[in-house]
Order: structure tokens, then C-alpha cells, then sequence
């Protein structure tokens, strides 16, 4: 995540919890991550959150007996994330191997390493801070969204219809260039130190933030949806974000 990315999410870190976390669509997505991450991150453990927002996810581990230790490329973003509790530090992902300790596990959430062009070169890094036998969970967008692109394509977008297909695409919104891998790709650039032991699709039914017509009922039938479908292949290739966890060899 280069120093620019890292400004740009300054200038969105007062309004984000209004226009993501505290949002029907934000909390039902965040809570579907939680609920694999709480099976492998325990009361006790220390657990690294890479790309820490505004400290959603570092509160709810917080709130559950985990110990946290947080960075962002963002100080507005850490300053937020201090307000909640939690120790943290401004830090890019590209600058891990300033940290020192172990972790008995790490967090990336939402997008975070969709920054990172590179994904290989955070192995070695995290390699090292993460004990063995400690969970990495990471959480990114994929290449296709079916909410995304049928959204647009209804609007006659069909430039934002297709902008991920090719695997980077400029954002606009936040003014940086946002990388698309695959579920392949990102196994690839964390093995052989990491082995993927489970795999999900994060909104599915679920929206994105983008979609605001649909009611809260509505809303909530598609997180109750995603809860039964979240790993079934056909579906999690459609789904908004995919979420990863790897355990540490």
C-alpha cells in the first residue's frame, strides 16, 4: 500500500464507519467474517490486524478475550482504531519487518491487501511474525462480482461492469489502484510458508455498500441466505470479497 493510498483513506476515515461499518450491508459482511475467525482466533491469543480501519474487527476481539496489536497505512484511520482500544501503530504492509514480536495469528479484512501489488512479498514478513500453527485470515474483492457487474450493466456502465476483470483497476472514489487477484494467485503468494484450510465468499446475497435501494428486510433475508451458501463454490465465486484462512506451517 504506497503513502498515497494511505492519504486517500485519511480523507474518508471520519465518514467510513457511517458509510460502511454502521450500514446494514457493512455489519452483516463483517459479521459473516467473524464467524469463521472466531473459530480460529481464541481468548488469549495475540492476533496482528493488517489494514485495521477504524477497529471494528480489532473490538470485537477486543470484546472476546483476544489481544490485539493493529497497523494502517492511515493515521486518521489508527487514530480512530486507538478510540476503540486498541494498540495501534501507522505502518504500511510493505514495512512489516519493522515488527519485532509473535503473533499467534493475523487479521487482514476488507480489501486491505487489495492495495498491495506484490502479495509474495508479504510471505516472508509474515512468516516470521506469525507462530507455527497460527491462523492468517485475509478478506479481499475478487475478480468478478455478481452484485457488481449486474449492477452496472443494468445502469449501461459497462466500463465499472467489467473493471475488475483484468485484475487492476484505478478507483476512482478513493484515488488509487486497486489489485484483483485470484484465489489462486493469493494461495500462491503465501505458500509453501501457508497452507489455505478454508475458503468463503463474503457477500454473496449480501450486497455491496454501493447498492442502497433494497430495504433492511431485504437486506437481512440475504444475510441469512449467505450464511447457507458462503462456501459453496458456485456461489462464493460471485460473491463481493472471498475470504481466506491459512494456517501457518
Amino acid at each position: 500500500m504506497t503513502a498515497a493510498a494511505g492519504s486517500a483513506f485519511d480523507r474518508i476515515a471520519r465518514d467510513y464507519d457511517a458509510l460502511w461499518t454502521g450500514t446494514d450491508v457493512g455489519r452483516l459482511q463483517r459479521e459473516a467474517v467473524w464467524r469463521f475467525t472466531d473459530r480460529v482466533f481464541a481468548p488469549g491469543d495475540h492476533i496482528l490486524d493488517l489494514g485495521c480501519g477504524t477497529g471494528a474487527d480489532g473490538a470485537h476481539l477486543l470484546s472476546r478475550g483476544v489481544k490485539v496489536s493493529a497497523i494502517d497505512a492511515s493515521g486518521k484511520m489508527v487514530e480512530a482504531a486507538r478510540q476503540r482500544g486498541i494498540h495501534a501503530v501507522t505502518l504500511r504492509l510493505e514495512e512489516l519487518d519493522q515488527l519485532e514480536r509473535t503473533f499467534d495469528g493475523a487479521l487482514s479484512n476488507f480489501g486491505a491487501l487489495n492495495c498491495v501489488e506484490n502479495l509474495s512479498a508479504l510471505r516472508g514478513p509474515l512468516s516470521r511474525l506469525i507462530r507455527r500453527g497460527g491462523y492468517f485470515a485475509c478478506s479481499v474483492m475478487g475478480r468478478f462480482c455478481a452484485w457488481e457487474s449486474a449492477y452496472y450493466l443494468a445502469r449501461g456502465e459497462f466500463r465499472k461492469c467489467a473493471r475488475r476483470w483484468p485484475g487492476a483497476a484505478e478507483s476512482r472514489s478513493i484515488g488509487v489502484r486497486v489489485f484483483y487477484p485470484t484465489v489462486k494467485s493469493v494461495s500462491r503468494a503465501f505458500a509453501p510458508d501457508f497452507e489455505c484450510i478454508e475458503l468463503a465468499g463474503i457477500g454473496v446475497c449480501v450486497p455491496p455498500s454501493f447498492i442502497k435501494f433494497l430495504p433492511a428486510a431485504v437486506v437481512a433475508l440475504c444475510g441469512e441466505v449467505d450464511r447457507r451458501i458462503a462456501r459453496v463454490p458456485v456461489f462464493r465465486a460471485l460473491s463481493d470479497h472471498r475470504l481466506l484462512i491459512f494456517r501457518r506451517r
